[in-house]
């Protein structure tokens, strides 16, 4: 069993992931569902976690590092309760990705990959969210805005702030 390292690592959630792990026919070939139950439990995937997740697979922790960090989907980092995601492809970008970019950052207090101060936002940049005809597109969690004006982000936000 895993002590708890502070109070976003406690015992419990190892408990959990410990669970799930044992409750696997089999554990080759899963890492990344165990990834994915391990960020579900914990938010995101801290080295600690990482380490706790090679020790019971028995495999390196240099190999569920490789997975952690090649899969965007994966956080090593704590986000906020809801992820907004900013496309900056070439179709969102040319069509003022940036500016709403800026003006979320303005609202929130916050600048990219971090968290606002009540929690409740992380705010990304991604490449290409795949929806380039809604130009310039927004997602929430896995809501996605699209066609987004500037004048638009206070009402989305205040969607996620109820």
């Amino acid at each position: 069993m895993v002590k708890a390292l502070d109070e976003y690592l406690p015992k419990e959630k190892f408990d959990e992931l410990e669970k799930f792990i044992d409750s696997m026919q089999t554990t080759k070939g899963a890492l990344i569902e165990i990834l994915h139950k391990a960020q579900d439990i914990f938010g995101y995937l801290p080295r600690d976690v990482q380490l706790y997740i090679a020790r019971k697979l028995g495999i390196p922790g240099a190999e569920v590092y490789g997975v952690v960090s090649f899969y965007s989907y994966f956080t090593t980092k704590p986000r906020g309760k809801h992820t907004i995601s900013v496309c900056m492809g070439t179709a969102c970008f040319v069509k003022g990705a940036e500016r709403i970019a800026t003006k979320l950052k303005e609202r929130l207090g916050i600048e990219a990959d971090e968290i606002t101060k009540d929690g409740l936002f992380t705010l990304k940049y991604v490449r290409c969210i795949g929806a380039c005809g809604l130009a310039p597109v927004v997602m929430v969690d896995d809501k996605v805005f699209g066609r987004v004006k500037e004048d638009e982000i206070d009402e989305i936000l205040d969607k996620y702030r109820r």
